[in-house]
């Protein structure tokens, strides 16, 4: 997770009139999520990002059970691990693969370093695990290594084209930090120093059809300025929409997103789709922005959203979601980034969202 972009005091006054006229969803109201809900075209997925920043985390194959026991189909790991793709073998779970991005530039610049990956990673396990997607680094392309997304992503996809994985999708993450304009959401617009390396990025997504993946926080849009956002916004709660012209946005998510699309539509990225590589809420470390009731609240309602529409630009085209994440890990910085957890490390939920654990 890395810095976020907001341009939001232009509407200040209606945000805090907003404020003081909604109140937030009370934790007892809220619906247990879901599952195998129904695209338009399909069956629609949800996922949680499985992160191992602990010394206390229970041992992988627990992890995978627990997956399963809850219904949750997608997993999203951040870097290969072969005790827990040893693990994920025989499970059905479908499986979002991340490249760690000091790796990137070895595998821009040599197929065969990239096909090399694909052969201790992937290949062992291709028989017995779903790789759905592959993503080639975690938000760098605000930094050095932008220059290397494309061409590693070009030779990935050709590694696993090799070895007869053709449906399995590459792609990158990235934060909306990559912005220059986020408000309104149809103002999006890529940053002059971003352009060059998510302009190669968009046109190989264009070609393959892979999403591209983005991390979604309105909670630090909302901790970061309380003033101007209000609570019921931010977790899907507010009874009167922010207008975009003709759009009427009732949630930060839905216009986060946007902005995204909004700034790929500019760049002749249309027909790229977008997939939620993180959202989340954390339920302690930054009282009075965290807490256990807020962090059901947003998780809840986000699903609740999620599986049935899309966003006001593209109300029929549905996400697929990894929420943020698995575990609290105590390994990562002391307060909120220690507690995004859906679990404790004991695998006793911190608030129960699931209807089967």
């Amino acid at each position: 997770m890395t810095g976020l972009v907001w341009n939001w005091k232009t509407f200040v006054i209606i945000m805090v009139l907003l404020t003081s006229h909604q109140q937030l969803l009370c934790a007892g109201n809220i619906p247990l999520l879901l599952h195998q809900q129904q695209r338009f075209e399909g069956t629609y997925h949800i996922g949680v990002n499985y992160g191992l920043n602990g010394d206390n985390l229970p041992p992988p194959k627990d992890v995978i059970m627990l997956y399963q026991r809850c219904g949750i189909e997608f997993i999203r790991l951040f870097e290969p691990n072969s005790e827990v793709l040893e693990a994920l073998q025989g499970s059905n779970l479908l499986v979002s693969l991340g490249v760690r991005n000091e790796d990137l530039q070895s595998l821009a610049l040599s197929q065969t370093a990239a096909n090399q990956w694909v052969n201790i990673y992937i290949v062992p396990y291709m028989n017995n695990v779903s790789f759905g997607w592959i993503t080639a680094g975690n938000e760098v392309i605000t930094g050095p290594n932008a220059q290397y997304v494309y061409a590693a992503m070009n030779n990935i996809y050709n590694a696993l084209h090799a070895v007869g994985l053709v449906s399995t999708r590459v792609t990158t993450v990235v934060s909306t930090a990559i912005l220059a304009k986020s408000f309104p959401p149809s103002a999006g617009e890529f940053s002059p120093e971003t352009f060059p390396a998510i302009n190669d990025v968009v046109g190989f997504l264009s070609h393959t059809g892979s999403p591209l993946m983005i991390n979604v926080y309105p909670y630090f849009a909302y901790a970061s300025e309380p003033d101007h956002i209000s609570l019921e916004y931010a977790t899907f709660t507010a009874k009167e929409p922010i207008m975009d012209g003709n759009l009427m946005y009732y949630n930060l998510f839905d216009a986060m997103v946007d902005a995204i699309l909004a700034a790929l539509e500019k760049i002749n990225g249309a027909n790229v789709s977008i997939a939620i590589a993180e959202t989340g809420w954390p339920s302690a470390g930054r009282p009075p922005y965290t807490s256990v009731e807020i962090a059901q609240t947003y998780n809840a309602n986000l699903y609740s959203h999620v599986i049935k529409e899309g966003t006001p630009r593209r109300p029929g085209n549905l996400m697929d979601t990894f929420v943020f994440e698995m575990f609290n890990e105590n390994k990562k910085p002391l307060g909120e980034e220690q507690n995004f957890g859906l679990f404790n490390p004991n695998m006793q939920p911190v608030y129960r969202i699931f209807e089967s654990c």
